[in-house]
């Protein structure tokens, strides 16, 4: 009877957890977020000290601009080598269209770009809508 019990017990657990495919839905994208994605090869002067600023100013660019409803980044990991000199990959999200043309013009996105463009050497930048 114990285990019976144990194993009513840990089945009704289970099914009460959310199963991984669960989970997925929780992170997938609504249709329609606009995404701009921004990948920068920096000037080989760059130094480590630079380039751990930009990555710190553009991280702080969420908290000043509202039109932002997500942020991530990293470096290149693919074992590829495809990247052409790319590092750094950011990835900026917004409602619509309209949150992007808000962002592009601001303040604080312009002052970014001013302490940016001194390191660097070259910009690849790619907005899509999320299907």
């Amino acid at each position: 009877m114990k285990v019976l019990l144990l194993a009513l017990s840990l089945s009704l657990t289970f099914m009460s957890s959310n199963s991984p495919a669960d989970h997925h839905k929780e992170t997938v994208a609504k249709p329609g977020v606009y995404r701009h994605v921004v990948c920068f090869k920096f000037k080989d002067d760059a130094t480590k000290n630079q380039i751990t600023a930009i990555e710190k100013a553009f991280a702080a660019l969420p908290s000043k601009i509202n039109s932002i409803t997500g942020y991530e980044w990293g470096t290149n990991v693919s074992p590829e080598n495809l990247a052409q000199g790319y590092t750094h990959c950011f990835i900026v999200s917004f409602k619509d269209k309209k949150g992007l043309e808000a962002y592009l013009p601001h303040k604080d996105h312009k002052a970014f770009v001013e302490q940016l463009l001194p390191i660097l050497d070259k910009a690849f930048v790619i907005d899509f809508v999320a299907k």
